[in-house]
């Protein structure tokens, strides 16, 4: 596996014990470097044995200037991102020692095959964050749900998703 390839998979030391949270951290951690990222704002971090997607409100992230309110795509984005990055984790949570190479190929294939947005709410708030549930896991992709609301728990925007490995 090339050294880009290890670092986009969480870069995991497959012949070691390495604890859930260790790869979560580390899936996180590659998805944080992102030129994109950082482009957008945008940060996953694990809270309470979860990855969650944050981004907050700033100038350049507002769709409608007359209302400030957050682009939908800056929310559609959120929401693939963290479907992406959840359903990477639920691979390795699923994988057992021996297939932990394989599963970290499946991970480093992960791509967005579809995905519908429902835009529940505008866009307003200070900060918003994603988090995804599994909706199905198969040998060859998966189907997440993804919810984004803002800082004061307001439901934003919802998505469902499949991903390819």
């Amino acid at each position: 596996m090339t050294d880009a390839a290890k670092n986009w998979t969480g870069n995991m030391d497959l012949s070691s014990n390495v604890d859930m949270t260790q790869i979560l951290q580390g899936l996180c951690q590659a998805f944080n470097a992102s030129p994109f990222f950082a482009h957008s704002l945008m940060h996953m971090s694990v809270i309470d044995g979860q990855i969650e997607a944050r981004v907050d409100m700033a100038p350049n992230l507002v769709g409608n200037v007359a209302f400030q309110i957050l682009h939908g795509g800056v929310a559609a984005t959120l929401l693939d991102s963290i479907g992406g990055i959840s359903a990477m984790g639920e691979l390795y949570k699923h994988a057992k020692a021996e297939d932990m190479t394989e599963t970290s190929k499946k991970v480093s294939r992960l791509a967005t095959v579809d995905m519908r947005v429902d835009y529940l709410a505008p866009g307003r708030g200070q900060y918003f964050t994603a988090r995804a549930e599994t909706l199905r896991l198969g040998r060859k992709g998966c189907t997440m749900r993804m919810t984004m609301v803002n800082d004061e728990g307001n439901a934003i925007a919802t998505a469902i998703a499949s991903y390819a490995y």
